[in-house]
């Protein structure tokens, strides 16, 4: 469907994002689909105690027993929180990519609930969840794009760096919500140590602010950007948004303690980009002489 079908905003399928909690303490969203006592709930990553979980739910107004599905990025232990080990999940599919699939037993998870993925599917009738992959520390990351017809959401954290098949992936997503983690002033200046600043800036880590800003200049989303997992100890909220002053969709900035407000996902302004054709040898190549 392209961008002149989509339906009359009257009639749109609403999607909705509210991003309880983001940093190295936990991270954890949740979209829903539709509204009133039809609406469903999804979560992107429980990096948050079922109980801190449950308790953020209800401040929102939704049940814990509303959600339907787990998107897991990775299994770093700030965005799948142990105490799900022991957590009653057998009405929730969890969705994680197949390369996870040793950290996802090692989680916990190996019950029928786990839904092992390595290509593009649905979450509910009309809402389509497809993804890249991405460098961070040994396993990688999962980036998704989740949309239907009438909204587009990119969401992407713990990025070793932004990549082409990240802007690819993600391309003209009407609402992103990417990882803006450090300043890169702040982190050569904390008392951190020199392997650990290693780790984070040497493409495996996460994304500085200008990282990010550059990332979102090449996806070009519509309507929102929100920064995800924002360091406490080297970055700053305003430093953050400073960096992003550049593009033209409005900026919502999540927090470790604080709820977003809900943000309305936009349509689309693009679609994904397709993958590069391959390079075809000459017919006229001849072998190097040696």
């Amino acid at each position: 469907m392209g961008l002149m079908d989509q339906a009359p905003a009257e009639n749109r399928t609403k999607l909705r994002l509210c991003v309880l909690a983001s940093g190295s303490s936990g991270n954890c969203s949740v979209l829903t689909i539709g509204e009133g006592l039809t609406t469903r709930v999804c979560l992107i990553d429980a990096g948050l105690s079922p109980r801190r979980t449950r308790t953020l739910l209800a401040d929102q107004g939704y049940r814990f027993d509303q959600v339907d599905h787990i998107l897991v990025t990775h299994f770093d232990r700030d965005h799948f929180h142990l105490g799900w080990q022991s957590a009653k999940l057998d009405s929730i599919r969890i969705h994680a990519h197949v390369d996870h699939a040793f950290a996802a037993k090692r989680a916990g998870l190996t019950g029928t609930n786990l839904r092992l993925f390595d290509e593009p599917f649905d979450l509910w009738e009309k809402l389509t969840v497809s993804f890249a992959r991405l460098a961070h520390d040994s396993l990688g990351v999962t980036a998704f794009r989740i949309e239907t017809t009438d909204a587009s959401l990119g969401y992407a954290t713990d990025l070793g760096r932004a990549t082409d098949d990240l802007t690819r992936a993600l391309h003209g997503v009407g609402t992103l919500a990417i990882e803006s983690n450090y300043c890169p002033r702040l982190q050569m200046d904390s008392n951190r140590p020199a392997f650990l600043k290693k780790r984070i800036m040497g493409g495996s880590g996460h994304l500085s602010n200008q990282e990010s800003a550059d990332a979102v200049k090449r996806i070009d989303p519509g309507a929102h950007t929100v920064l995800l997992h924002l360091s406490r100890q080297c970055n700053l909220p305003e430093i953050a948004v400073d960096t992003h002053a550049n593009h033209t969709s409005q900026t919502v900035v999540s927090s470790q303690f604080e709820p977003t407000d809900w943000i309305d996902i936009a349509p689309r302004r693009a679609d994904a980009l397709p993958e590069p054709e391959p390079i075809q040898p000459s017919l006229f190549a001849t072998k190097a002489r040696t």
